[in-house]
């Protein structure tokens, strides 16, 4: 009996010794994967600014810059009226916008003018322009922004301000959640849905009979990025593409805006990220970012 209860002992022993080892080493496997994934991770990314808090935009920081050439002040009649506000101070330029279109979407309340049945979205999103997720934004830049000496990828929310005064934002819908054909569904002609700060786009508007101001394939003047820098449609003002972006879809050109002076201005990178769908932009900021609020 004596020997019986030793043996018991040893066998639990034994046992329990067994599964703390084998928790251990799935414990570690996993921190191992972890750091392994991060490390991967990190090392793709780009510089990046400071995280933002839970449900907040990252918050940028800002980064030496090479002089830069003024941008063209004519470029800023383009803007709507109705929404935006320029302002000019010295050496920046600020723009104030309500972030309401001037064109038509069904995203509006269906007691507005603008309103209209659906076009291309085949579902929608919850919210209407003019309800309580409309949020004014405004983004202050220097006049001439010059390229940084290392680019910034984009976080999320707004990354710069259309013509029409709305929001542009990045080719994600979430933190780690890239656009998919879920989220394209939402979007009207525009490119344009509604999130938890209201209504922005996020790739190029469609070309369809409702669609009688925004950029389409052509060199439209599209809005202005965080980093201060213009951007156009995928075309040149000769109507080819730009065979020498570079990566963010940036060159240095002139435009209809520039009287023949060349300045580093972005374009819609002509590729089409899923199916007949081109994003507005998707790659990182060139210049300084500054912060939209």
């Amino acid at each position: 009996m004596y020997y019986k209860k030793i043996t018991f002992i040893v066998l639990s022993s034994l046992l329990l010794f067994s599964c703390g080892q084998s928790s251990k080493d799935n414990n570690k496997n996993k921190i191992e994967k972890i750091n392994r994934d991060d490390n991967t991770d990190r090392g793709e990314r780009p510089e990046r600014g400071e995280r933002p808090d839970r449900g907040g935009k990252r918050k940028y920081e800002a980064v030496p810059t090479a002089p830069g050439k003024a941008t063209p002040l004519s470029a800023f009649n383009e803007f709507n009226p109705k929404s935006v506000i320029i302002s000019f101070d010295g050496d920046e330029i600020t723009i104030d916008s309500d972030g309401h279109p001037n064109h038509t979407t069904p995203y509006w309340e269906d007691t507005d003018s603008l309103y209209i049945e659906p076009v291309v979205a085949i579902a929608q999103t919850p919210g209407r322009i003019g309800s309580h997720r409309d949020r004014s934004i405004s983004l202050t830049v220097p006049a001439s922004p010059g390229l940084a000496v290392k680019s910034t990828s984009t976080g999320l929310g707004a990354i710069g301000i259309s013509v029409t005064g709305v929001p542009i934002f990045n080719d994600s819908e979430g933190p780690g959640r890239p656009l998919e054909e879920e989220i394209a569904e939402t979007f009207d002609y525009a490119g344009g849905h509604v999130g938890p700060s209201g209504y922005h786009y996020h790739s190029e508007s469609m070309d369809v009979p409702a669609n009688t101001t925004l950029s389409h394939n052509d060199e439209k003047l599209v809005g202005i990025m965080a980093d201060g820098f213009l951007i156009y449609g995928r075309k040149d003002l000769d109507g080819s593409y730009p065979p020498d972006l570079d990566e963010s879809g940036g060159h240095i050109g002139a435009t209809q805006h520039s009287n023949d002076e060349e300045f580093y201005h972005y374009h819609i990178i002509n590729e089409y990220y899923f199916g007949n769908l081109i994003v507005l932009f998707g790659g990182d900021l060139k210049g300084s970012p500054n912060n939209i609020l």
